[in-house]
């Protein structure tokens, strides 16, 4: 894969740009440098009516006739090659990348040194979309898009916060201070008031809001829930705070794609848990939450799935209370529910199950103080966490418990992920199959009959993987509720 485009605003005032090529093509490019302010030179042997007026208007130098290298030796900055001719396109590009210039060869991405975006521009806020050049039409539809978005207000709220930012930076010097004051500036009633043309009304809320945010700085933590890896499954608040974080407090299998999604400029620290590696202590953990937020910062304490399921969140949260640190909860789905969804396993089912049982099988100890015999007990679905280490010890305590060996069990390892993989069996081969497909973490163990529907439903990723006496389908259940005579 090639590696992407560097994004940047170039500052073209008063700057000269050679455009080659004397037709429409040429003459839309050259509008749009008079717009930025630059002195475009248009080199054609003929132009078009628009260029030609631009130029008898003295908006545009007119360097007639065909294409001269010596045309970008007059302090040029940026090159646009326009012209209907390929061979004259790539002569441009090789001069221009001879002499250290950027160049754009229109329709031409692998000539082209940069591309120009399509622009959504409101005052002096600017949104830029690109395709690398290789779609055009695409980044088109996504301007489309956004213009929806953004109201002209958004540019009136730059213009106003352009005028205020020495006195902004002046009464919040800390950057993580300003960060929150413009989080709840772009949320807050500045924006409505900008709306409603009350340009003075707009300018007096925000002098009130930054003097109240300079008169109580202080920090909070948010918990959010990352879902089990497919950063379409985050919810519009988690994808609020991630991009308001001033520090970002992550465990280990937070996915890449979910981290991509925050704020780039915060502070990443990973605290994992992991029962074969290194480990961050929860004492730790909470250390790091109090510092930050008691240096003023917004903290996000990002956890796979969801806080509250197994994940330590009500534990993080009596310590912040206790030490008087704000916070908020924002969940996130949980592997148990993601997981089964993309494995196509519905938890609960009329015909099969009437329970769902969450169960952590973190440790030996804590697989020692279940009820085996209430989790062995037909028409339910349990669904183990963290369980991958003790497959054996599972397998043993609910055959014990009287679940019947052809129980149906199903693994997803990495689930709502794009390398997700699920391998069927039944309880009596749990272990084996593990070890067939060498299953790793992170993997989900569900057992109940509505396991087996897997191999019939299944529609993310690839077909589940099939351990030996594997039920195929709940269709060969014969009258025992269990499966028992389908061994």
């Amino acid at each position: 894969m090639d590696a992407p485009l560097f994004p940047l605003f170039a500052d073209l005032k008063g700057r000269a740009v050679l455009v080659v090529g004397g037709g429409s093509v040429a003459e839309r490019k050259t509008e749009a440098l008079l717009h930025a302010g630059a002195l475009p030179r248009v080199g054609a042997p003929q132009l078009s009516p628009g260029l030609q007026g631009l130029a008898d208007a003295g908006k545009v130098q007119w360097l007639q006739g065909s294409f001269d290298t010596r045309w970008l030796d007059a302090d040029i900055w940026l090159v646009i090659a326009a012209t209907d001719d390929a061979a004259i396109n790539r002569d441009v590009a090789a001069a221009a990348d001879a002499r250290r210039l950027f160049a754009n060869v229109v329709d031409d991405a692998q000539l082209s040194a940069f591309h120009v975006p399509a622009i959504v521009e409101r005052g002096p806020l600017q949104i830029a979309i690109s395709s690398g050049g290789g779609a055009p039409m695409v980044a088109r539809h996504v301007r489309r898009r956004i213009e929806s978005l953004f109201d002209q207000a958004w540019g009136q709220l730059a213009e106003l916060v352009s005028r205020k930012r020495g006195l902004i930076r002046e009464q919040l010097p800390d950057l993580a201070a300003r960060r929150r004051f413009f989080d709840r500036l772009v949320e807050g009633p500045v924006l409505d008031l900008l709306r409603r043309h009350q340009s003075v009304d707009a300018q007096c809320q925000l002098l009130q809001d930054l003097g109240s945010e300079a008169a109580t700085p202080s920090g909070s933590v948010v918990l959010v829930g990352a879902g089990s890896g497919d950063p379409g499954l985050l919810t519009l608040n988690a994808l609020r705070a991630l991009n308001q974080a001033d520090v970002i407090l992550h465990d280990r299998l937070v996915s890449a794609e979910v981290l991509q999604l925050a704020r780039r400029d915060a502070d990443y620290i990973e605290v994992g848990k992991s029962a074969q590696g290194h480990s961050t202590a929860q004492e730790h953990i909470h250390a790091l939450m109090l510092e930050h937020a008691r240096a003023g910062k917004r903290v996000v304490r990002l956890k796979g799935g969801d806080a509250f399921v197994f994940g330590r969140g009500g534990e993080e949260l009596q310590f912040l209370r206790g030490h008087g640190v704000p916070y908020e909860v924002v969940p996130g789905i949980t592997a148990a529910l993601a997981c089964a969804a993309y494995a196509g396993i519905p938890l609960t089912h009329r015909d099969h199950a009437q329970q769902l049982r969450l169960v952590t099988a973190h440790c030996k100890d804590s697989l020692d103080t279940l009820d085996w015999t209430t989790l062995a007990q037909p028409r339910q679905t349990l669904v183990f966490y963290m369980g991958v280490a003790a497959l054996a010890q599972i397998r043993t305590h609910l055959l014990d418990a009287g679940l019947p060996a052809a129980t149906p069990i199903a693994l997803v390892e990495n689930g709502s992920r794009s390398n997700q993989r699920v391998v069927s069996s039944q309880l009596r081969n749990l272990p084996e199959a593990a070890r067939q497909h060498q299953v790793q973490s992170p993997a989900l163990l569900i057992v109940g009959e509505v396991a087996a529907l897997t191999n019939e439903l299944h529609w993310f990723g690839d077909a589940p993987l099939l351990a030996p006496a594997t039920v195929s389908s709940l269709s060969a259940k014969t009258s025992s509720p269990t499966l028992a005579d389908a061994a």
